[in-house]
């Protein structure tokens, strides 16, 4: 086993995207919708894996940043689907939940990095 499969974050990253795979089976998404939604939930777990090798703190910091910004981004698709009633409020507010919890914990990596 990789170290980084016992980091918490990571077990929530995975949780996340496959949240948000179930959202996009389970909905009438149009491909580029369904398209950006996976990559953007996959690029947290992949990101946040990647980062986890890194040795440098610069290296580190970039990658836990760009697996927050995927975060963000996977919350503005969210947000539009709510917006055009494609995913109820329970589950916008579901998914806004676990993404902010996600983006917290990257958040205190990426300031402790700076440390």
């Amino acid at each position: 086993m990789f170290e980084f499969q016992n980091l918490e974050v990571y077990k929530k990253a995975k949780s996340f995207r496959k949240n948000c795979r179930s959202l996009i089976k389970a909905n009438r998404l149009d491909h580029y919708i369904n398209d950006q939604l996976g990559r953007a939930s996959f690029s947290i777990v992949l990101n946040t894996a990647e980062g986890s090798a890194k040795f440098s703190k610069p290296d580190r910091k970039n990658y836990f940043t760009t697996a927050r910004g995927s975060v963000f981004e996977c919350v503005a698709i969210l947000d539009i689907l709510h917006d055009e009633s494609i995913i109820s409020e329970e589950e916008f507010k579901d998914h806004l939940l676990k993404a902010d919890e996600l983006s917290r914990i990257l958040f205190v990596m990426i300031k402790n990095i700076s440390k």
